[in-house]
């Protein structure tokens, strides 16, 4: 059997594979590269040197970056002004979600994007009746259309470099995508706002994830901590100047409890060893006792007003609030624990303990397996504290802050990265590779992501996945199979110019990218698209964009891409659902591709 057959056999039991999904697309493309090194195709460094290449790398470190927008909320304040700005119109909203994840993929990257920006179509759905199916595809294809507006729009967009690179030309630079990119976005928000709501299904969902934009008021409202809540703040002539946050003893003020200590200038849980002029005391019981404890102390009032003024006190950019519940055979049954107190160290303060849904009082309470904690503290402290084995977290500090806290600590010095990343790439200044794990360090340096959260942000499926490609691309070239179909489609439609070949090449590779990932799917075309240039003697550029158009459109199944399958269950949906309004997308980046990338760069 010669190599092209077995390259060529290997190719459609991969794609089989891919289609069944009886195994992890990441296993079936590693065990093709393990294949080809055992049939004797390629040697030991070809098999495993898509691991190592500087696109994977690229990739993993645009996975950090988005991360950090996550984090400090730039994604979330985007979410929150479109909301404000939009107001009641449903039109309106539908048109800014749309543009949201046009801008936010152009930035972010596809993946990023449509996991920012569906939160958002959610919340959307529910305060404005709009079926959430309605809107979850919708942003999804917005967001195809987008990839082609930036180099950072998807992973498929870097691999397009490479091919250029094997075929010995100047890659594409950052903006250049957008000569199709542009019309792409028009056309697709245009089929979108006009037809694609009448193509998709009216349903709800059973798999709609949590809004935790009223999180912090719900928290406040069910451990009843608006109730007799006072912000004390420390004046010039307080006593408590000076003093250690232990000696804030209110054991002589009956019926009052102290909840927390803020830094005066960060609104922060107070982390220094001594109370200072300006920082606030926040306590809760009887009046009157507050009002002694302000007069005794010299402490000046501030008004609270309601759930939503306790909520933003205790929960902001600084700090954030988390539920604990103590399991069964935890260590810190029978501990001793009262609101008020600090615990691991001072940097978390639990401000309430609930027993069977009602609140302790301010006598230490011996814990019991089920108890509720409520604990505040700086996000810092909270995503290193709670991941602890002796307790149960309800919901993740590290989820919280993603969606409820617009423009959080860090949040300039992101957006700043990604600035200084654009600018690395369109000026072309160091390797792409360079530059993102350039701005990814910056990321973890600033301490804008830790490392572990640098390493949860990356998928590790999507760059193992192109990584177990490579090798059987790199065999698809070497074994000749890449010339022997690009002669066959040079016999087929050479006569018809090559015109028709960039046509063929956009249909197969949209054809293909319906069943496997759209990276995987132009790995596998890249190599024929360019041995169909060498076959014609004409510029592959036109050709490889084709391919990458065509990886693009991939709207038909929910397969295709992961934001296809991300927005799957929470809108409700069934396989059949997207290839209607998906159809007309495709035929349209058709149109663009064979019209347009003649013009941009010339055969």
């Amino acid at each position: 059997m010669s190599d092209v057959t077995i390259v060529l056999t290997l190719v459609v039991v991969v794609l089989g594979l891919f289609v069944w999904n009886r195994f992890p697309p990441v296993a079936v493309a590693v065990g093709a590269a393990l294949a080809l090194f055992y049939l004797g195709i390629i040697d030991g460094n070809q098999a495993v040197s898509g691991f190592g290449i500087p696109v994977v790398i690229f990739i993993a470190s645009l996975f950090v970056i988005s991360t950090g927008l996550e984090l400090t909320g730039v994604t979330a304040w985007a979410g929150q002004w479109l909301i404000a700005r939009a107001g009641d119109n449903t039109n309106r909203l539908y048109f800014f979600l749309l543009v949201l994840v046009t801008i936010l993929t152009a930035v972010v990257s596809l993946n990023g994007a449509v996991a920012a920006v569906m939160p958002i179509a959610i919340i959307v759905a529910v305060r404005t009746g709009m079926p959430v199916s309605h809107l979850l595809i919708p942003i999804a294809f917005a967001g195809h259309a987008a990839t082609m507006l930036t180099l950072l729009g998807s992973n498929p967009n870097v691999l397009v470099n490479i091919a250029a690179q094997d075929a010995q030309i100047r890659p594409f630079r950052f903006f250049e995508y957008a000569w199709l990119g542009v019309p792409m976005v028009i056309g697709t928000v245009l089929i979108l706002m006009t037809v694609g709501r009448r193509l998709l299904p009216v349903r709800e969902s059973s798999a709609l994830p949590a809004d935790f934009s009223e999180h912090a008021r719900t928290l406040v409202e069910q451990y009843r901590l608006d109730d007799g809540l006072v912000l004390l703040r420390v004046r010039s002539t307080s006593p408590y100047i000076g003093k250690p946050r232990a000696e804030v003893d209110l054991k002589d003020y009956a019926g009052l409890t102290l909840v927390a200590i803020q830094d005066g200038e960060t609104a922060q849980p107070l982390t220094r060893a001594t109370l200072a002029e300006g920082d606030m005391l926040l306590v809760r019981g009887d009046a009157q006792a507050a009002g002694r404890l302000a007069t005794d102390r010299h402490l000046a009032f501030r008004s609270e007003d309601g759930p939503d003024g306790v909520a933003e006190t205790l929960f902001n950019r600084g700090s954030g609030l988390a539920e604990v519940v103590i399991p069964p055979r935890s260590k810190l049954i029978g501990q001793t624990v009262f609101p008020g107190m600090t615990v691991r160290d001072g940097d978390l303060m639990v401000l309430a303990v609930q027993r069977a849904g009602e609140n302790m009082e301010a006598e230490p309470t011996a814990l019991a397996a089920g108890d509720h904690l409520l604990l505040q503290g700086t996000w810092q402290a909270l995503d290193k504290r709670l991941p602890d084995p002796q307790v149960l977290v309800v919901d993740s500090p590290e989820l919280l802050r993603r969606q409820a806290v617009p423009l959080g600590l860090g949040a300039k010095e992101a957006i700043g990265i990604v600035v200084v990343l654009v600018g690395l790439l369109a000026f072309d200044l160091v390797p792409p590779a360079v530059a993102g794990v350039s701005c990814a360090l910056a990321m973890v340096l600033l301490g804008i992501v830790t490392l572990p959260q640098a390493y949860r942000g990356i998928d590790w499926n999507t760059c193992l996945l192109i990584g177990g490609m490579v090798p059987l691309a790199t065999a698809m070239t070497q074994s000749g199979a890449a010339d022997l179909i690009g002669d066959q489609m040079v016999v087929l439609l050479g006569d018809a110019g090559p015109v028709a070949l960039l046509a063929g090449l956009f249909f197969i590779t949209a054809c293909i990218t319906q069943l496997i990932a759209n990276a995987s799917a132009a790995l596998i075309v890249f190599p024929i698209a360019l041995a169909v240039a060498a076959e014609v003697g004409v510029n592959p550029q036109p050709l490889l964009m084709g391919v990458l158009v065509g990886a693009h459109a991939a709207f038909m199944t929910p397969v295709a891409t992961p934001p296809n399958l991300m927005i799957y269950g929470p809108g409700g949906y069934k396989f059949g659902d997207y290839w209607k309004l998906g159809l007309l997308c495709v035929i349209w980046f058709g149109v663009v591709v064979v019209v347009g990338a003649p013009l941009v760069w010339r055969f």
